[in-house]
């Protein structure tokens, strides 16, 4: 059997699922909150999770929890010692072994009613392979993966027309970014007079990942600038500029802090951010990051992971405006904020 027959059995692709009267008293809050036509999206979605890191397991958590129709996780590492902390899904005893392995029976346990499926990921990357697993799912998510990797699958989700959400942690920053191509959905129309709850239809229009990150930050005020908080946003896209100068590998100490500030300075600089909100990257910021980036941190994770979660339950049900596009998370002040890249 191949690996699109495989995703295919049992999964959204055939008629969809009718909720029963079983699941939705199982649902019944959720129902209340978003409705049943949403819960019903839910029901029939078959999403796709990269890399099963902290990042991962907490957004699986969430939408394990709200009911998705079947989870597709691809992931071919062990289970390390440092795993076990943001990794909830992991035991002490379990190091060394496959981390699919031993988090599939916990992940079912949290939601009988979800089917689960594990796969390796040595060929994903190869066109024909991901080709197959992004026609056979209908969102894809990937964890704490290098910017080029991210560049190609967002591309091929594009070109099948799905939606593509990304996340991850370095030490005490966490970013999420997504692409729903053109995606609709229903808001409250808080301009409406009177008590009486009105929703309106709303549209977005997102940007791949590669036009977002020629972003130019030009035509915003001094003001607007700190408030997206640039320092933390450029951190990571250097973050993602030094994994390619490094094959791939995350800085691990302090003396990497130099090229680290380099790269994010020169970056800073290329999109034209208002040098009267920051001049120059803050070097302790950097500094601790070249030190951490390849940690993680449960409440980061918990963060990151838990807004990743509910933001693609937020697009699967379409009600209410997801992120656009780009969601950084600085751990250091326990503030987030959402740039408009391209958008």
């Amino acid at each position: 059997m191949s690996t699109s027959d495989a995703l295919y059995e049992g999964g959204s692709r055939g008629n969809p699922v009718q909720i029963t009267e079983d699941e939705a008293a199982v649902y019944d809050r959720q129902i209340r909150l978003w409705g049943l036509e949403a819960q019903q999206r839910m029901r029939n979605a078959t999403i796709l999770v990269v890399r099963l890191r902290g990042t991962a397991t907490e957004a699986i958590k969430n939408i394990v929890l709200a009911g998705i129709g079947k989870l597709v996780i691809i992931d071919s590492d062990d289970v390390a010692e440092e795993d076990l902390g943001a990794g909830f899904f992991f035991r002490e005893e379990e190091v060394g072994k496959k981390a699919m392995e031993v988090a599939k029976a916990r992940i079912e346990s949290l939601n009988p009613l979800v089917a689960v499926q594990t796969m390796k990921h040595h060929t994903l990357l190869e066109q024909e392979s991901l080709d197959a697993l992004v026609l056979s799912v209908d969102l894809v998510c990937v964890t704490d993966w290098s910017r080029e990797g991210l560049i190609q699958i967002n591309e091929v989700c594009r070109r099948f027309g799905k939606p593509f959400y990304a996340g991850g942690c370095f030490g005490l920053l966490g970013y999420i970014f997504c692409d729903l191509l053109k995606h609709d959905y229903i808001t409250p129309d808080r301009s409406a007079p009177g008590d009486a709850p009105r929703s309106v239809k709303a549209s977005q229009v997102y940007s791949p990942l590669h036009m977002a990150l020629r972003h130019r930050w030009s035509a915003l005020t001094k003001r607007q600038t700190k408030e997206l908080n640039p320092g933390a946003v450029f951190a990571i896209l250097a973050l993602w500029e030094y994994q390619k100068v490094h094959d791939g590998k995350l800085p691990v100490e302090r003396d990497a802090a130099p090229e680290l500030l380099s790269i994010a300075n020169s970056m800073l600089a290329e999109a034209d951010v208002n040098r009267q909100a920051l001049s120059a990257m803050p070097a302790e910021l950097i500094e601790n990051l070249a030190s951490s980036a390849s940690h993680e941190f449960s409440p980061v994770c918990a963060v990151v992971g838990g807004m990743l979660g509910q933001d693609i339950l937020k697009a699967l049900g379409a009600r209410e405006a997801p992120i656009a596009n780009f969601f950084v998370f600085d751990g250091t002040t326990g503030g987030g904020t959402v740039v408009r890249m391209n958008m």
